[in-house]
Order: structure tokens, then C-alpha cells, then sequence
């Protein structure tokens, strides 16, 4: 599995754009950002827990990180964009696809922000035509695969809670994780 390496080359590449104040064109980011984003190593780990027998077919997808894969981190990568990408510029970050698309278009950032909605939306489209065809992988598997999508946009829809604390987020995790639910 060469998906660690995938990984490395793919900050690698931010690191450079970054150092040498490069902006991307959007399909430049989006290209190697669905890596970046590490997405794509949680439905493959995943695939080893839930799979039986392991077929070499299978493998082999997973290798060239079929499209299931892609599409789940595609979902991720620009929804965190969505929910992040102002905050991690300030902090010294790699522009994301809303400053790459603004950039390479002159669009205003709603605008740019209603285009990488319509992504993300067109993704899903993908996705979704993805889950119904014959596929060498087993249901729970693709189940992983769109959960990880539906998480992102759970996690982003209002903003980076994590990266950036705020009153909302620590109530619902202390009422997640904290507070005791009620028996009645």
C-alpha cells in the first residue's frame, strides 16, 4: 500500500507551493488536496477490519483508490475547505480551494463559496452512482466510504468547531461525551 507515501508527496507539494507563495489553480489543489486531506487512509484501514476473504482485486482498487474513495475525500477535503479555509490562511496555511478558485477566476468569495458547494454536491452525484453498480467491495465498506463524506459535512456545515473553539462545539461535546442522558 503506497498510500502513506501518497500522503508525504502530497504536503510535500503544499510545502513547496506555499514556500514559493504559489497559488494553484483550483483542479491543481483539488488534484492533490483529496490526498493531503489523509482521507483517503481511514475507509482503507477500514477496508482490512471489515472485509473476509481480502481479495487481490480488491486490493489492487485500493491501490489506485477507486472511486468511492476518491469521491468520500473529495467530499472531505472541500467541505473542511468550506468550514476552515479563512482561519488556516491566517495561521500561515496553504490557500484552499475557495482562495485557488478566487485567484484563478476574479469571483467574489460568495460566489467562489457557492461554486464549491455545487462541487460537493456534483461529487455526491459521483458518489451515489458509485454505490449502486457492481463494486469488488462489500456494502459495509462503501457504507464507510459515504459515512466518511456525511461526517465531513456534519462536522464543517458551521465552521471548523475544532480548529477554531467555540461555545457551540464545547456544549455539544460536553453533551456528547459529559453530560448524562435522562431515563425518562
Amino acid at each position: 500500500m503506497i498510500q502513506w507515501a501518497d500522503i508525504c508527496k502530497s504536503y510535500l507539494r503544499e510545502a513547496k507551493w506555499y514556500f514559493n507563495g504559489y497559488t494553484p489553480t483550483l483542479e491543481e489543489y483539488l488534484n492533490n488536496a483529496w490526498i493531503s486531506i489523509s482521507a483517503p487512509v481511514m475507509p482503507i484501514h477500514a477496508y482490512f477490519f471489515v472485509t473476509n476473504p481480502i481479495t487481490n482485486e480488491a486490493l489492487e482498487c485500493l491501490d489506485k483508490y477507486h472511486n468511492i474513495i476518491r469521491w468520500s475525500s473529495m467530499i472531505l477535503r472541500l467541505a473542511d475547505d468550506l468550514g476552515t479555509s479563512s482561519d488556516e490562511l491566517k495561521r500561515g496555511d496553504v490557500p484552499k480551494s475557495i482562495q485557488c478558485y478566487m485567484h484563478e477566476t476574479g469571483a467574489s468569495e460568495e460566489d467562489t463559496r457557492e461554486h464549491i458547494r455545487f462541487l460537493i454536491s456534483e461529487t455526491w452525484k459521483k458518489m451515489n452512482e458509485d454505490r449502486v453498480i457492481e463494486s469488488l467491495f462489500s456494502k459495509t465498506f462503501i457504507g464507510i466510504a459515504m459515512n466518511l463524506a456525511r461526517m465531513a459535512q456534519c462536522m464543517y456545515q458551521h465552521r471548523d468547531g475544532h480548529g477554531i473553539q467555540d461555545h457551540e462545539t464545547k456544549d455539544r461535546v460536553l453533551s456528547l461525551l459529559v453530560e448524562p442522558i435522562p431515563l425518562i
